[in-house]
């Protein structure tokens, strides 16, 4: 071998090429090889380190993929650019190819959020406003398809590019599965997992048109306005209660009230028709026509106008240890007359400060029969 030979040969060497990316920035997806005019010495070594993979394009086609490893790039590791060139015996010349580099760990906790309220419409309250927001995570699980569909020719496509795409993706997705869900308003903000689940179902498919995968997909929080927590919340209060007992209870609550009051039996009698009127408008609603009525939001419809206010007083009786009644003075007097009680029995009214025998009240002394006149007078 001559002088000039051993030149040749050394200067081969010194010019093989090594084509690598080492990732700097956690934010970096996809990363281009940058070479003079694209060209890359025959036999250059790739090194392809976990977590990336290589693409190359010959004049925006997609040509070869490498996963992880070092390769010696010739005819027998780059098949497809090979048969793209035409060489037919190989090539020992440098060849041009664009090399992009993705990264294809795993990109978690990346926000999602609704910019706007997004309207949905449900069968009791009509049409509301919603917002939500929370957290997904992905890769690169189709380099070439991503790299084809989705980066074009950026030589530095970021981790914020590509969730600009996502997050549009995702929105107009989670909408979408929103609305077909059809769920009660109260719902969705009680069911953020299963609705999770669903939505990385509907969306998977859309992410993997361009190479992506939907590792993860949650729904961290479902909003609405504060006046439809109300609406909601009382709606749900009545659903659960027994109306008839919450009638009671608000009636002997306002008998209570006007107790403390002054006024004597017309704080009695006050009090008690409050107690009736709150007992009629509670029953009114025990069956109403829509959740509208409820609430009030039809004006339109005549309103109930109450009775007069009783001014009858009324007792309360003790039968065994058990407080019964209210009861009128009449009703009273028959329970007396058909031995439910006697002049033992206890005995309350409003203005009353404690429980007291019936034979001790002024008023029921007649129920005992056979009065006794005061003595006459001495002359």
């Amino acid at each position: 071998m001559g002088l000039f030979d051993e030149i040749k040969k050394k200067l081969s060497h010194e010019f093989i090429d090594i084509v690598e990316w080492l990732d700097t920035n956690d934010d970096t997806i996809v990363h281009r090889f940058e070479r003079y005019q694209n060209e890359i010495k025959n036999n250059a070594k790739l090194i392809v380190r976990e977590g990336q993979m290589a693409v190359f394009i010959n004049e925006g086609q997609l040509a070869d993929v490498f996963k992880p490893g070092t390769y010696t790039l010739n005819t027998q590791n780059l098949p497809i650019l090979t048969t793209l060139k035409g060489w037919k015996y190989g090539f020992d010349s440098p060849f041009k190819a664009e090399v992009y580099f993705v990264n294809t760990r795993l990109f978690t906790d990346e926000k999602w959020g609704t910019k706007n309220p997004f309207m949905l419409s449900d069968e009791r309250f009509g049409l509301v406003e919603i917002r939500a927001f929370g957290t997904y995570s992905f890769r690169i699980n189709d380099p070439g398809k991503f790299v084809v569909d989705v980066v074009g020719t950026d030589g530095n496509f970021t981790n914020f590019e590509v969730n600009e795409h996502l997050k549009s993706l995702i929105v107009t997705r989670f909408t979408d599965t929103v609305g077909e869900a059809n769920l009660p308003i109260e719902l969705y903000a009680a069911n953020t997992s299963e609705l999770s689940e669903t939505c990385q179902e509907v969306m998977q498919p859309e992410f993997g048109r361009v190479g992506i995968e939907l590792e993860k997909f949650y729904i961290e929080n479902v909003s609405m306005p504060e006046e439809l927590k109300k609406e909601i919340f009382e709606y749900s209060r009545l659903d659960k209660l027994d109306m008839t007992k919450l009638a009671q209870f608000k009636a002997a609550k306002a008998m209570e009230a006007a107790a403390k009051n002054e006024g004597g039996t017309a704080g009695a009698g006050m009090g008690m028709g409050m107690g009736f009127v709150l007992a009629q408008q509670m029953g009114s609603m025990m069956n109403p026509q829509s959740p509208q009525q409820v609430f009030g939001t039809q004006p339109q419809q005549a309103t109930t106008v109450p009775p007069p206010m009783p001014t009858q007083v009324l007792y309360h009786y003790a039968v065994n240890g058990q407080q019964m009644g209210p009861v009128t003075f009449d009703k009273l007097k028959e329970l007396f007359a058909a031995r439910t009680i006697n002049k033992d029995s206890l005995v309350w009214k409003q203005g009353m400060q404690n429980w007291t025998a019936l034979k001790e009240v002024e008023e029921l002394k007649p129920f005992l029969g056979g009065s006794t006149p005061p003595p006459l007078p001495i002359e």
